[in-house]
């Protein structure tokens, strides 16, 4: 029998309807308006259990059965609750929710069937009692129930006050931080009805299925000296039709090109941003292209412990689990080939932005915990995107530690990258001698943001039973000045994107006078920054990254041409010590297209001969191009997933080389 759910149509908020019919159904929102496609009744049962049945005759005279609705109330168990661990987590015959609100008055848990939730209804309302439900500061319950495909968030209030840096609002639904998958839209790029472009967002609640099988894996744990890492995107990695996959712009694109890395001799792949984001958040119509810029990249997370469900070929469906088990898929299959999967995570800022950003998450949880804010209210912006996670904040960096242990212990990955990591560094906004020390400190200067020697919550990372032995990658540097090549606090076991490695290398195979020794240098594993205490595998040498210019384009171009990105070519780097070979753009001389694929040549030649760890970006192997375009963040069309090599020529068979993958 086919399953429907009508319950905004036909019942009250707090109420389950489910339609069992073998036809179609069609009703509006009138109760005594509802016409179907045959003879039918419909008996509904509410909330006080009686009965009411309606006889409706069609226009078209077929018989065929009944179609019985049962409206009920979900049924659950409520209880005290346990204050840990934070999150939803399934217990005995249960479900415990846990949350912490520092600044919070009152609490309220809500629950939803996928069915409500599309159509913005409630399902349940639970009001937590601060004298039962609430330890310390943390709120919570217990619930016995049937959890199945049921979603969940909470309803806070409190003041509202930005000056004083809190956003209490009773009337907004709020994602719990420690959700493990975040359900709101299905498909990757659609615009919500009426234009919306941030839908209302509902974790899951987890209960109890069939275990994921990992078949017995287990980390890989290569030594760092080892490593030969391929930075890639999961969606651009595949989306393009020439890479002819199955699932195009999915985790499970990525497994189908495994063997295509291994071939390459990559042992670790690093993963663009994979937790959940919003791709609609910069969502406007690019006159330059003709096309909507998107949030492409991803560097702007509204949950850490949900991976990005629309990389899945599952989207929404069993509300989360279907999509965790692809990503748990695919560091399986990488695993089998011998290759590691690196994360790359952004505890740098969210996608709440600045004061007049969106309120998701933990802005309306706790907005003066979770981020640096000044004395009347306003954001510190050290990463350069509104806000600045507070990281060093005790609450802050016990949740950050918890989720990154999650990925290793639940998720199996084998390490991290961290987006502009120097912010880690700085000191919370709790960060003063009367809070750290009870009583002020002559002569200490430390305010919020100032960069600590040793920070904790590098400290708690480094010295994690857990944690300490997955790779750590900092990029040792931030949007506020902030620059630690070399500098990063390390307790001898962080590695670095070495920056410096990258400039010097370009500046020396361009023909620049004056970097002979530097180059040396990079060469022998740049013992300027890493011979006190660490040692040439901490340098992560990469002469191109997601972030600038293709390996092509570094050959091809003086100068960027970001004016598809639709900001007058304002945004993305100035200095990018490219050289064209004496032409520029793609369509030039048959000298200058020798001498770019030998510069090309000479590039890998020196990443791959270099003392340290080698990282490529997706598609430098074959001489992708971005068109000069060295900013490529808003873009999701043909132009960055074209298979481009360096002459400007596109292959017309990808088959007959290696390069059968389309990237950007």
């Amino acid at each position: 029998m086919a399953m429907s759910c009508f319950s905004h149509i036909l019942s009250p908020p707090h109420i389950t309807t489910f339609i069992s019919h073998s036809t179609t159904l069609s009703l509006t929102n009138k109760m005594n308006s509802v016409e179907l496609h045959n003879r039918s009744s419909i008996t509904i049962s509410s909330k006080s259990r009686t009965k009411k049945t309606f006889a409706i005759e069609n226009r078209i005279d077929v018989e065929t059965e009944i179609a019985v609705v049962e409206i009920e109330k979900p049924q659950f168990e409520v209880s005290k609750g346990y204050p840990s661990p934070f999150g939803a987590t399934v217990r005995e015959d249960g479900v415990n929710f846990a949350i912490y609100s520092l600044n919070s008055l009152s609490a309220t848990l809500c629950l939803f069937t996928l069915c409500d939730f599309h159509n913005n209804q409630v399902t349940e309302y639970i009001t937590l009692d601060p004298l039962v439900n609430k330890t310390g500061c943390v709120w919570h319950v217990f619930l016995k129930g049937d959890f199945k495909d049921m979603l969940y968030g909470y309803k806070f209030d409190g003041k509202f006050s930005p000056q004083q840096g809190h956003y209490y609002d009773s009337s907004r639904l709020l994602l719990d931080p420690y959700a493990k998958a975040v359900i709101s839209k299905g498909e990757f790029g659609v615009v919500g009805p009426d234009g919306n472009c941030w839908p209302q967002m509902a974790g899951m609640v987890p209960f109890d299925h069939e275990e994921f099988d990992w078949e017995g894996d287990l980390p890989l744990k290569y030594p760092q000296k080892d490593l030969i890492i391929y930075e890639l995107h999961v969606r651009g990695f595949t989306k393009h039709e020439s890479s002819n996959t199955k699932f195009p712009g999915t985790y499970l694109g990525v497994v189908e090109k495994l063997d295509h890395l291994k071939d390459l001799g990559v042992n670790c792949i690093e993963l663009m941003p994979c937790h959940e984001f919003n791709e609609l958040e910069y969502y406007s119509y690019n006159p330059g292209q003709g096309d909507y810029r998107v949030n492409f990249w991803g560097y702007s997370t509204i949950n850490y412990f949900s991976p990005m469900i629309r990389y899945s070929s599952a989207d929404i469906q069993n509300c989360g689990p279907d999509g965790i088990n692809e990503i748990k898929f695919l560091i399986k299959e990488a695993h089998k080939r011998g290759i590691e999967v690196v994360m790359d995570v952004v505890f740098n800022h969210t996608a709440e932005g600045n004061e007049k950003g969106p309120i998701i998450s933990f802005r309306g949880v706790d907005n003066s915990v979770y981020y640096m804010v000044a004395p009347k209210g306003e954001f510190y912006n050290y990463s350069g995107c509104g806000n600045t996670f507070n990281c060093n904040h005790p609450v802050v960096r016990k949740f950050i530690v918890d989720c990154l242990r999650y990925w290793v212990t639940e998720m199996h990955v084998d390490g991290f990258r961290f987006d502009l990591a120097s912010i880690m560094t700085r000191g919370s906004s709790l960060w003063n001698g009367v809070n750290v020390f009870g009583a002020p400190i002559e002569g200490d200067l430390l305010a919020t943001g100032t960069p600590l020697s040793s920070p904790p919550l590098i400290d708690m990372i480094s010295n994690d039973p857990i944690l300490r032995g997955v790779k750590l990658i900092a990029e040792a540097w931030d949007a506020g000045g902030l620059y630690q090549v070399g500098t990063f606090p390390h307790w001898g076991i962080w590695s670095e994107w070495n920056g410096k490695y990258r400039d010097t290398v370009r500046q020396f195979i361009k023909g620049t006078d004056g970097f002979a020794g530097a180059f040396a240098e990079c060469v022998c594993g740049s013992p300027n920054l890493y011979q006190r205490g660490r040692k040439p595998w901490h340098s992560i040498n990469l002469v191109c990254a997601h972030d600038g210019f293709t390996l092509a384009d570094l050959v091809t171009y003086n100068n960027k041409h970001n004016l598809p990105n639709g900001e007058d070519n304002n945004d993305g780097e100035n200095h990018n010590n490219s050289w064209n070979c004496g032409e520029e753009g793609e369509f030039v001389s048959a000298s200058v297209k020798k001498l770019r694929k030998r510069q090309m040549r000479n590039f890998f030649l020196s990443l791959m001969v270099s003392q340290g760890v080698p990282m490529i970006y997706m598609g430098d192997e074959y001489g992708h191009t971005k068109g000069g375009n060295n900013n490529t963040y808003c873009h999701d069309n043909y132009l960055f997933c074209s298979l481009i090599i360096s002459d400007g020529t596109k292959r017309k068979n990808p088959h007959q080389t290696s390069t059968d993958f389309a990237a950007f």
